[in-house]
């Protein structure tokens, strides 16, 4: 089985990782932990900025690629292949796309359920995911605090 795990650093990544971990208890299982890093300002439109801001937004990625090869190595330790991926691009594109190359037979994401306001204006990254995919989608809910 190929698990495509999909982490944002929140609340809900530990619960989206556990989740992962339980189905990846057969043998010969592959799970990739995938976080979508908002896209280039150049690619949206929007100028580049100062040079502080560049560095800035370097320091993060670095940190997030960092963050997310850390959590694939604590899994790797439990005898899970695990690799860790940060792309960049919108959420819900970005796991799709992933999920088609590596071949994915089950996805994993987060839903953090942040209420009908916020999913009115800016939609849900889990319920785009669900919609257009084409694969098994399990969606770990996460209570809010």
């Amino acid at each position: 089985m190929r698990i495509l795990a999909t982490i944002d650093f929140s609340d809900a990544s530990e619960a989206v990782i556990e989740c992962a971990r339980s189905f990846a208890g057969a043998a010969g299982t592959q799970v990739w932990l995938l976080h979508a890093a908002p896209p280039d300002p150049d690619f949206v439109g929007y100028a580049v900025g100062p040079q502080h801001v560049r560095d800035h937004l370097a320091q993060e990625f670095r940190r997030e690629h960092r963050q997310i090869h850390d959590m694939a190595e604590r899994l790797c330790s439990e005898g899970i292949k695990t690799t860790g991926l940060l792309v960049q691009g919108g959420a819900a594109e970005a796991i799709l796309n992933e999920a088609d190359r590596l071949g994915i037979d089950l996805i994993v994401i987060g839903s953090h359920g942040h209420g009908a306001m916020q999913h009115l204006l800016v939609g849900s990254v889990s319920e785009s995911v669900l919609r257009k995919s084409t694969r098994p989608v399990v969606v770990v809910p996460v209570k809010r605090k």
